[in-house]
């Protein structure tokens, strides 16, 4: 099939500026809603899919407000979806054999339903591996773009209904920062706000840096003014999101911290709370620590990703700080803030990770008490210095670890968890719990809680008495 776009373009801004852009594709958007609104079109229904980070869940938000606005209906049942969607991850191998096995999947639905539209996009089609093997082996796809260009999508699906033909856009990358698009948000009630984009850290293991681009940051004046315009619409939490949120502020013409963002953003009337993910411990400051603990909107949880417990492992994965300079970290927050909720990552398996090396993991689980720990195996990512180590770890060697590290996390978190019980929280009650007559929400700590009640009470702040802790979660009564 011929390829209307050519993949791996390599200037995405072209000369159009970001405002002409949004404007175009506001126009892209309403010939398409013109022709999916006529009498005979077979396009009612479209399915979305999120795959991966918060900030995949962000722009999935973003290209759902898109479809909205051209006026299809989102429906759960992706076989009886007329134009399906789905926005990949390829942080690790299994992200991708997941996808490709849908496509066989989706293949299979195709047939019955020649008209359905699949829609691919997302970090996984930034790697041209991907690409080939989708034009070579899934030529049924219809649209596949990557990290850089979501904003075009209206332009893009455009071309799929009016001309034959794959369409694939892929952009190396871009400085084209493109405001003010449509959303469909999950809650009314909260969301996120990417204050960045890319990455320039380039852990040895890491895909990251290589599909979405390099760092830039957004003006800070943009990203007050959204949170304005959120707070306005209900919003009363939001989450800043970036790759390296405290390397926030560096690519600006006049570079402004995080920690003075994090400032600016408090003064966000109509905003309650501020989260932020994600925090590398070699980029946090003393100012970050200060505006955390003197903030009271900033919540008192801090996702800080360490890896490993090893020195020699950590600078083998270019994390640029060591076991120490982490501890010290957490002493510093935790003498700032005694009550704050850390959590973080593991990896386990890196080549050349010995058990003494794995110790030394432990003992940092031990020693800086995270309230949850989220523990990968290495997974081999084509393109990363590490996936060309030849001292890779036996399988039954990282299971047997990972098994050690996940009961030690499971066990410490329980323990760090449980200093709430007894205590009253103030919960932002995000939804109706499967089981009936409860209600699901979370504390400013980021702790999930289970309580009776209605779903009147969804989007709103209640006190609730945390009774039962479960290691990661409560149940309690509203009071």
């Amino acid at each position: 099939m011929e390829n209307i776009y050519q993949p791996f373009q390599i200037d995405g801004s072209g000369s159009t500026s970001a405002a002409e852009e949004a404007l175009k594709q506001e126009a892209y958007a309403e010939k398409c809603r013109e022709i999916l609104s006529a009498g005979h079109s077979a396009y009612q229904k479209y399915f979305i899919q999120n795959e991966g980070c918060q900030m995949n869940a962000l722009q999935t938000e973003t290209v759902a407000g898109m479809v909205r606005d051209m006026g299809l209906i989102k429906t759960q049942q992706e076989d009886e979806a007329d134009v399906v969607i789905y926005n990949t991850c390829t942080v690790r191998e299994n992200a991708n054999q997941k996808i490709y096995g849908h496509l066989g999947m989706l293949k299979s639905i195709k047939r019955s339903r020649p008209h359905m539209k699949i829609v691919f996009f997302g970090c996984m089609m930034q790697e041209p591996h991907v690409i080939r093997t989708i034009q070579e082996r899934y030529p049924f796809v219809d649209v596949v773009f990557g990290t850089h260009n979501i904003h075009r999508f209206p332009e893009l699906f455009f071309t799929s209904l009016t001309q034959e033909g794959q369409i694939i856009d892929i952009w190396k990358d871009t400085d084209l920062i493109v405001e003010g698009l449509p959303t469909d948000r999950k809650y009314p009630f909260k969301t996120g706000v990417n204050i960045m984009f890319g990455c320039n850290n380039f852990c040895s293991y890491c895909i990251v840096p290589y599909v979405r681009g390099r760092e830039k940051s957004r003006e800070p004046q943009a990203i007050i003014r959204e949170m304005e315009t959120l707070a306005r619409d209900g919003v009363s939490e939001v989450m800043l999101l970036g790759q390296n949120v405290n390397s926030y502020g560096k690519t600006l013409p006049f570079p402004v911290s995080f920690a003075q963002l994090l400032k600016e953003a408090e003064k966000v009337d109509g905003i309650r709370r501020i989260r932020f993910m994600t925090s590398h411990p070699k980029d946090l400051g003393d100012d970050l620590i200060e505006a955390m603990a003197s903030g009271t909107k900033i919540c008192r949880h801090l996702h800080l990703p360490v890896q490993s417990g090893s020195s020699r492992i950590l600078s083998a994965m270019n994390r640029h700080y060591d076991k120490e300079k982490y501890l010290t970290l957490v002493k510093k927050l935790r003498s700032a803030m005694p009550d704050i909720s850390l959590t973080t990552d593991i990896i386990v398996g890196f080549p050349g990770e010995t058990e003494e090396d794995f110790q030394d993991t432990l003992s940092v689980v031990e020693e800086a008490g995270y309230d949850t720990a989220f523990t990968f195996i290495y997974s081999k990512r084509t393109g990363t210095p590490a996936a060309s180590y030849d001292n890779q770890v036996p399988q039954e060697v990282i299971k047997d670890r990972f098994d050690r590290l996940l009961s030690l996390v499971q066990e410490k978190g329980r323990e760090r968890s449980s200093r709430f019980a007894g205590t009253v929280q103030e919960i932002l009650v995000e939804e109706e719990n499967r089981e009936k007559g409860l209600l699901t929400g979370r504390t400013s700590h980021n702790l999930l809680v289970h309580f009776p009640g209605d779903a009147s009470l969804i989007g709103q702040y209640v006190s609730v008495r945390l009774d039962t802790c479960k290691g990661f979660y409560y149940y309690g009564t509203r009071v």
